[in-house]
């Protein structure tokens, strides 16, 4: 009966996944980790998705936006044909965009523990993309659009 038990399958939890990060040589963390949610998407991120939005999604540390990950989880190098497909939301805006700022989400990834860093931008602003970084690990993400400003840490793993 114990066997039975065990391989059933149950949902997993729908509170946040803390994902952790290679460690260095030396062993010593970095302390930089993804916390991925498994739950709902906030209510602001909800437009266009049915029922309770459950799915894979990264929070900013400010709250300002999220990242569904339809590409969970995120590689570095995909070789099987998917991509690392996120859709950027950000929470509605309660004044107006600068209009001297370009509305493109603006994104500098630094992979944790290097001098690695790289740009990606989203055109238009928060919407859908395809995020591919050159390696797997850690990456702190600095994201700008429209006068706003928001950070996350994401992990890509090797393919």
């Amino acid at each position: 009966m114990l066997l039975l038990v065990g391989c059933t399958t149950t949902p997993g939890p729908a509170g946040p996944v803390s994902v952790p990060t290679s460690t260095p040589a030396g062993g010593v963390g970095t302390g930089c980790e993804s916390r991925i949610e498994s739950g709902s998407l906030p209510e602001w991120a909800r437009g266009g998705f049915s029922g309770d939005a459950r799915m894979a999604h990264v929070m900013g540390d400010n709250g300002d936006i999220v990242a569904a990950l339809f590409g969970h989880p995120l590689r570095s190098n995909r070789t099987d044909g998917s991509n690392n497909k996120i859709l950027w939301v950000s929470r509605p805006a309660v004044n107006s965009p600068d209009p001297t700022v370009s509305p493109d989400l603006e994104i500098t990834a630094s992979l944790d523990g290097t001098d690695t860093r790289v740009t990606r931008k989203v055109a238009g602003g928060p919407g859908p993309s395809i995020i591919d970084l050159p390696q797997a690990g850690c990456w702190r993400l600095e994201l700008r659009w429209s006068g706003h400003t928001d950070t996350m840490d994401l992990v890509y793993a090797e393919s």
